[in-house]
This record gives C-alpha cells, structure tokens and sequence, in this order.
C-alpha cells in the first residue's frame, strides 16, 4: 500500500469513527458561501484539525469543517475552507479531501469558488458556470505513484466538467431568473495575484476566468470517478483588465455580497441533482 492511500485510509477511518453516514453530493465553498450551513439539516460536524494527518485551513474565510448533511432531501458532504497549494501543501495534501469524499459515498462533486473574470462581457459579481479549464500552471495531483483504488494511470479529461449537469445548471439557472455566464477556469499556484501580462498570456489561451484552486480536485474527482460540476463567483475583474489594485478584502467584499443569491442558485442545484444520483429516480 502507498503512503498516500494509507495517509487517506487513516482519514477515512477516523470518519467511520465519528459517523456513518454515507453522502451521494460533495460541495466545495469557496469564498462567499462560509454561511451555506443554514440551507442544510447539519447532521455531524468535522473539524479538519481532529482528523488525522488532515490539512488545515489557514486562509481568512476558509473555516475549516466537514458539514454531513441534507440539502433538502439530499445527502451531502460540504467542505468549509478548502486547502490551497500557495499554504504550502502538497498537491498530494490539497486533494486528500477531494478523495476522501470520494470513499465516503460522493458521487457528484459540486465546486465553487471566488475567481478574477479574464472575458471583457463579464463584470464583477457574474457568475459563471465552469465549462472547462486549464491546469497546466499547477502541478498535476497525479504525479507519482498511481494507486488504482483511487483512479487509473491514464485518465481521459474530455469531459472534466460532466456535460449533463452543464445542462442542469442552466435550465435551474434559468428556472430562477439567475443570470450565469461560462466559460474556461485557469488555476494558478497563487498566492500572489497576476501581472496583467499573464493576464493577456491567460486570456490568449482561451481562460474567462482566474484562480488558484479547483481545477486540482476537478481533476481529481474525474480521476476518482466522479462527476464534477463547478460554478465560479466573479469577485473582481483581473489585473489589467480591473481599474483598481486587487485585494483579498475586495474578492471577499463581493462574494459576500453575492453569497445570498448564490447560496440559493447552489441550493437549487443541488436540489436538482437528484435524477443524477444512483439509486434515485
């Protein structure tokens, strides 16, 4: 057994000690929605820290917690905080949560995020729906040894962001008077924002939008097997592009703003996913 699979199984067996239940949709909270526990029926807590060998947040905003759940009818597994590369995590630590969501149950990963809109049509506070990304400015998390329990060596990335639940997306979207945009997600390793010159490198090779996460545990959750989906909250337009010098407080300033509609779109998903789910009709 690799050390990455047994670091996960001690995670996964320290979950089954808390508790048994078995979620069918993971949700990843990026910036804005800290607050997303009061749409759900919070059935257990986990701390990151409690976990063993589990990375810990250490970003403002990000709380750091398992919330075990139903959203509606939904069982659901939300991620509180995310971990990011620039903390200095490996990939390998970045994605271990990603995977142990995946040996809980998840079959539907649901990311969100706060990014910097790179399309001259977007603005500050748009959302977009992830149709694609690109990743190739972080280190692949499937680097090294291949564990098969977790995915196989060579894994096709066609469709990284499940075409059926694009789909779903925009009819919700669309079912809730919710204006979203699309477009393609780059994932830098951060933390520092970007020149304007990567901007318009980024922007030439065909990104809407930037950030400096979730294209990792996309990639990772397609490895896994699971169905990925992924909305982005416009916090602020990129350097260059944006009149003003950029700030965390700015990017946390309008996904605060937008988290309550945003909330709601997320929760109407999520709703919506139902169909998808094995096992249910």
């Amino acid at each position: 057994m690799s050390r990455q699979y047994e670091r996960l199984s001690a995670c996964y067996e320290y979950y089954k000690s808390v508790t048994d239940f078995q979620p069918k949709v993971g949700l990843i909270l990026g910036s804005g929605l800290g607050n997303y526990a009061r749409n759900m029926k919070v059935e257990c807590e986990i701390p990151y820290q409690d976990i063993p060998n589990f990375p810990v947040s250490t970003v403002q905003g990000h709380d750091g917690r398992f919330l075990l759940g139903y959203i509606g009818d939904i069982p659901a597994v939300v991620m509180k905080g995310r971990v990011h590369y620039y903390e200095g995590y490996s990939m390998e630590e970045v994605v271990l949560p990603t995977r142990l969501m995946k040996m809980m149950g998840t079959e539907i990963l649901f990311l969100t995020n706060a990014s910097g809109g790179i399309n001259a049509d977007f603005q500050a506070g748009d959302f977009m729906m992830i149709t694609d990304q690109i990743s190739n400015f972080v280190p692949s998390p499937l680097i090294g040894q291949n564990v098969d329990e977790l995915g196989e060596r060579f894994t096709d990335m066609t469709h990284i962001y499940d075409q059926e639940l694009q789909q779903l997306i925009r009819d919700t979207a669309q079912e809730e008077g919710i204006a979203i945009q699309e477009g393609v997600y780059l994932q830098t390793t951060g933390p520092n924002f970007e020149s304007p010159a990567e901007i318009r490198m980024f922007a030439t090779l065909g990104a809407d939008a930037v950030g400096m996460s979730t294209a990792c545990e996309a990639l990772t959750a397609r490895h896994a097997g699971m169905r990925v989906c992924g909305i982005s909250v416009v916090s602020n337009m990129a350097s260059g592009i944006s009149k003003n010098l950029l700030s965390h407080q700015e990017v946390q300033e309008t996904a605060n703003r937008r988290a309550e509609i945003f909330e709601h779109l997320v929760t109407s998903i999520v709703l919506s996913l139902k169909s998808k789910l094995n096992g249910w009709s």
